[in-house]
């Protein structure tokens, strides 16, 4: 059944897209699971990141990567298997061994093993000729915080270096990186980074909802929002578009915009 047109919604752009991208961290679901929520969901879904290292011990990843491909959905390897395997020597064979069940894209990130900004450089520049490599900025540790300097430094350095996007860090609690112990954003670091590499080459982590409503306040429908659980990927549009409270003054805005134009 076709989706209603009645209402006046924002702009938003459709797949497949360059902006407003929608990046979910999968924890390790069947290909039947993933199958299921994309044809529902598939329109509004474009980076499917395996998390942590799942991908490495799921036997079927292979066949989960056909059905995002099915869809037209970008599949990215997580970092901290990319990580274990760098500090271990073997990131090469990581890379083609990512390559060869059909990676699409790949996680470059420096926050579960030390590895300097010019090692990570360095492994950004060996993906960068078989994946769209994605990065990742900002420490996991909240103890270990980044400067605003340290981050505009290494979100521009990551982009000079090859990559197609990066990721500001705000895990799965969405309570470091670019928000603070309680959840709450820092508008410095994310101001520090839009200056950096801009908004369209960012995406920003973030799992909450209310996270996700000043995101979309801040820079419209079309901002890059990322560790969407999968569960929250229709919540998470329906916030784009305005069909919530916390961002419904767009949609109104909208409306009144179309009247006044007729």
């Amino acid at each position: 059944m076709a989706t209603p047109s009645f209402l006046t919604l924002p702009d938003r752009s459709s797949a497949p897209r360059t902006v407003g991208l929608t990046h979910v961290l999968d924890p390790g679901v069947s290909p039947a699971a993933a199958a299921d929520l994309l044809a529902g969901a598939g329109a509004f879904v474009d980076i499917w990141k395996t998390g942590w290292g799942t991908a490495y011990v799921d036997p079927r990843i292979a066949e989960k990567i056909a059905v995002l491909d099915g869809h037209g959905v970008a599949s990215c390897l997580g970092g901290t298997l990319l990580e274990i395997a760098w500090a271990q020597g073997v990131a090469e064979q990581c890379l083609a061994w990512a390559h060869r069940v059909g990676f699409r894209q790949v996680e470059v990130s420096r926050g579960t093993v030390p590895m300097t900004v010019a090692d990570k450089r360095a492994l950004v520049e060996r993906a960068a000729d078989r994946f769209a490599v994605v990065t990742e900025v900002g420490a996991k540790d909240p103890d270990q915080q980044h400067t605003l300097e340290q981050w505009r430094d290494e979100a521009a350095a990551d982009r000079a270096a090859g990559a197609h996007l990066v990721v500001a860090e705000g895990r799965q609690s969405g309570t470091v990186g670019i928000f603070g112990a309680d959840g709450g954003v820092r508008e410095d670091v994310v101001e520090a980074l839009a200056d950096a590499v801009g908004p369209a080459h960012l995406v920003f982590e973030a799992p909450r909802a209310h996270q996700q409503a000043w995101f979309v306040r801040r820079f419209g429908p079309d901002v890059n929002l990322g560790n969407i659980a999968l569960d929250d990927v229709m919540g998470l549009e329906t916030l784009r578009l305005g069909l919530r409270s916390d961002t419904a003054s767009s949609t109104v805005g909208a409306a009144i915009s179309a009247e006044l134009a007729r």
